[in-house]
């Protein structure tokens, strides 16, 4: 079997951002979820799960951060193309998220991202390797 990821995430509207994701074109894994956590399915094996604030607070100690006054990780994304990037960002944005930078294209390739409802920053990367023709 092929080592899976599952990122936790804390998110204070659960529901909310449910929307949010699956607005982005995001499926979930129903049977991981319940009332206080969905199972984001990113690919075969990276999972995102949010959980709601006070289940996440049940698997740690330490003050759970508010992203949008600090970062507590970095999510970044490859993508297949520059065009990918760019409606993924467009879609968070329409859905409530915002832009974080520019756009930035460079010999590494191609980068956009988008913070979620939460504050979660999630950067998007299509390397020089992937698309020559499409940077």
């Amino acid at each position: 079997m092929q080592q899976q990821i599952y990122v936790n995430l804390p998110v204070k509207a659960l529901d909310r951002s449910k929307r949010f994701f699956a607005s982005l074109g995001f499926k979930f894994k129903e049977e991981f979820g319940n009332g206080s956590a969905a199972c984001l399915v990113v690919s075969d094996t990276i999972f995102v799960v949010l959980l709601a604030e006070p289940f996440f607070a049940t698997f740690t100690s330490k003050p759970i951060a508010d992203a949008h006054s600090t970062t507590e990780t970095l999510l970044c994304l490859t993508c297949e193309s520059r065009d990918d990037i760019d409606e993924l960002v467009r879609l968070a944005v329409a859905a409530g998220g915002c832009a974080r930078r520019a756009p930035l294209k460079d010999s590494f390739g191609y980068s956009h991202g988008f913070e979620d409802l939460d504050g979660h920053i999630w950067t998007l990367i299509c390397m020089q390797s992937q698309q020559n023709n499409v940077l």
